[in-house]
């Protein structure tokens, strides 16, 4: 393979710092910082967050004024705004050196809009004090974006790189069963977080361990749709490795999403064992995310990569 073109470095460097602001998340919803800064876009009424109670304007309360918290909210609204100019300049990429390539422009596109969406749906999380629902959306809507991006990224390998026989029907299945699980994680990924909600609710009134009792039916759901996905992703690096073991990028791919899920699969069992430890949240939310994209990966892989020459 060829040397990666200014439009892929450009598209990687972004998709890695969607990761990290999805991590960063994580760390923000870990250490009960998603209400560091009480307003939005502004930080207690000012575009530089203020050093001390003291600064405070008066409709604030003093008691809500927690450096910590507020400095890793605050840095995470920075991380927010590096990445809405770099998906500006991808997109702006695709369409200066790919704009007879409709799908890596729309798709690039695509996640600039929805970045901005983001943005504004992360005002609407704060102003609705972490409401279980608007957080879901929150972390589906950054799962979108980073699908997006791989779409482009892998397209434009495609275009530029990729040689050998068009994809054939195993291929097609592939890519189907592929589709089939990242829709199978996203769920996963939506009724973790409104277990996460329940938990969090429960917090105010005893310690981590007796709520996470207090989920009941929902965690249970979450835990059994946990063993689903790890047969499916299982399943699915069994199947490239069978039919298609020829197939170089096919295989890593399936085989990062394998990795991803035993891992998950372990950072679960650690939460629920030991009480949600904050590093364990990260590494579960973070690991996710990184599952559904080397999923996504597959099936983008398997669709749209032709098969390496005999």
């Amino acid at each position: 393979m060829s040397r990666l073109s200014p439009f892929q470095r450009l598209a990687i460097a972004t998709t890695v710092l969607t990761y990290l602001l999805i991590a960063v998340g994580g760390l923000v919803r870990a250490s009960g910082a998603g209400l560091g800064c009480p307003d939005w876009p502004r930080c207690f009424g000012s575009w530089i967050p203020p050093t001390s109670a003291a600064e405070l304007p008066p409709q604030f309360d003093a008691a809500q004024f927690n450096p910590t918290l507020m400095w890793t909210e605050y840095l995470n609204r920075l991380l927010g705004m590096v990445i809405g100019f770099a998906m500006l300049a991808t997109a702006a990429s695709a369409w200066r050196h790919h704009r007879v390539q409709p799908r890596i422009v729309w798709a690039a596109i695509g996640a600039a809009l929805l970045t901005g969406f983001q943005g504004w749906l992360g005002g609407r999380v704060v102003a609705h004090e972490l409401a279980g629902w608007i957080v879901t959306a929150h972390m589906l809507v950054a799962l979108v974006i980073v699908s997006l991006l791989l779409w482009a990224i892998i397209e434009s390998m495609v275009a530029t790189h990729a040689s050998g026989q068009p994809a054939g029907p195993r291929h097609r299945a592939i890519g189907w069963w592929a589709w089939g699980v990242a829709g199978l994680v996203l769920v996963q990924v939506g009724v973790g977080t409104q277990v996460r909600a329940r938990i969090d609710d429960a917090l105010t009134a005893g310690t981590r361990q007796e709520a996470l009792a207090t989920v009941g039916t929902l965690d249970m759901t979450h835990r059994n749709l946990a063993a689903l996905v790890t047969l499916a992703v299982v399943a699915l690096w069994a199947g490239v490795w069978n039919w298609h073991a020829r197939h170089t990028v096919l295989v890593k791919a399936a085989g990062a999403a394998a990795v991803c899920v035993v891992l998950q699969f372990a950072a679960g069992i650690t939460l629920a064992t030991f009480a949600l430890p904050p590093p364990a949240q990260v590494a579960h939310l973070t690991l996710a995310s990184l599952l559904l994209g080397a999923v996504t990966t597959v099936g983008l892989v398997a669709w749209r990569w032709p098969q390496p020459p005999a």
